[in-house]
């Protein structure tokens, strides 16, 4: 048998369990005795907060956890997302990664694929500050793969 997962949540904290969203009113551990896909309320990102190339597939990464009834047109945006942002990235280190996270979410790994790319945060803060992508190129971006904006 597996080893479970114990997980302590706080009042009023809400916590996504196979596209379930629960809330807790007082303090509480849950205990998974099995395996589940779950996302903690601190690691669900916000539509308005989507505002980067990487932060958008982020949140349709997010979304194939939230929502599984959409995930296959979760998964159709993720892929055209992945190929525009391996063709607009030139950062040797962020391209790799991309084609891991994609191999990831291909698999069935969303959730580490949320992790990674959260991960990539930095280097992408770093690129957009020196502008090393252009303002158009991103604005591409936003439009093509950001349709809830």
């Amino acid at each position: 048998m597996k080893s479970t997962l114990r997980i302590s949540l706080k009042s009023g904290e809400r916590i996504f369990i196979n596209g379930a969203v629960l809330r807790v009113d007082r303090k509480v551990a849950l205990e998974f005795l099995n395996d589940v896909t779950f996302l903690l309320e601190n690691h669900v990102l916000q539509p308005e907060d989507a505002n980067t190339p990487l932060r958008q597939l982020y949140f349709i990464a997010q979304m194939m956890l939230i929502n599984p009834e959409g995930a296959e047109q979760s998964m159709a945006m993720f892929r055209k997302s992945v190929i525009m942002l391996l063709n607009c990235f030139k950062n040797e280190e962020v391209l790799a990664e991309l084609k891991r996270i994609d191999g990831l979410v291909t698999s069935g790994r969303a959730f580490d694929a949320l992790k990674a790319i959260r991960g990539l945060y930095p280097i992408e803060d770093q690129i957009l500050n020196s502008q090393e992508m252009s303002p158009a190129t991103i604005e591409e971006i936003r439009k093509e793969i950001a349709p809830w904006r």
